[in-house]
């Protein structure tokens, strides 16, 4: 799937891989919801987060969590508060201790069953947002100083469709390691 450069395929993009996330969480069994990830040998694996998730709990309360950054961003710097979207004292560079240290060690009390309400509402809770702005304001380039360089529309596909994708490939990762 190319990279949404549109409101339009913006919003099908994310629809669509929430649905295949949903999809694909709902064809497996209880037992495989519930199992802890194993993905074996990971040493040839260099990101992270094949180390800090461990159930899909972790997955999902890792979107919802990126979705609360984006919405956070845009509400604070629309209300005057100039905010980076890594929150302080984390950068770019910085992000995954950002991803243990703010985001999993954060959830590691929230259920399985509340992770999943967590990501549907905060998932609704951007859709809600990215519907408030234009195509140009979503995707042409300075229409917001705080966006930088970029465009708003690119940090909105980072947080859905991208990252649900990203999401995606854990867990098959994870039913292949569990039917196996």
């Amino acid at each position: 799937m190319p990279r949404p450069t549109s409101k339009n395929d913006l919003l099908s993009a994310a629809d669509e891989q929430y649905e295949k996330l949903w999809s694909l969480i709902n064809s497996m069994s209880e037992v495989e919801q519930n199992t802890t990830f194993d993905f074996g040998d990971i040493s040839n694996k260099k990101e992270a987060h094949w180390r800090r998730d461990r159930d899909l709990r972790d997955v999902l309360t890792h979107l919802h969590e990126w979705h609360n950054l984006l919405l956070n961003w845009v509400a604070n710097n629309q209300k005057g508060i100039q905010s980076p979207f890594i929150p302080e004292p984390y950068t770019w560079k910085t992000y995954g201790i950002m991803n243990v240290e703010y985001i999993f060690k954060k959830h590691q009390e929230t259920s399985y069953d509340e992770s999943k309400l967590l990501f549907k509402n905060s998932h609704m809770e951007v859709i809600d947002l990215i519907n408030e702005f234009s195509n140009d304001e979503l995707f042409s380039k300075n229409v917001f100083p705080w966006v930088g360089g970029s465009t708003l529309g690119s940090y909105c596909v980072s947080v859905t469709a991208s990252h649900y994708d990203w999401a995606m490939k854990k867990i098959k990762a994870h039913i292949k390691a569990v039917r196996s």
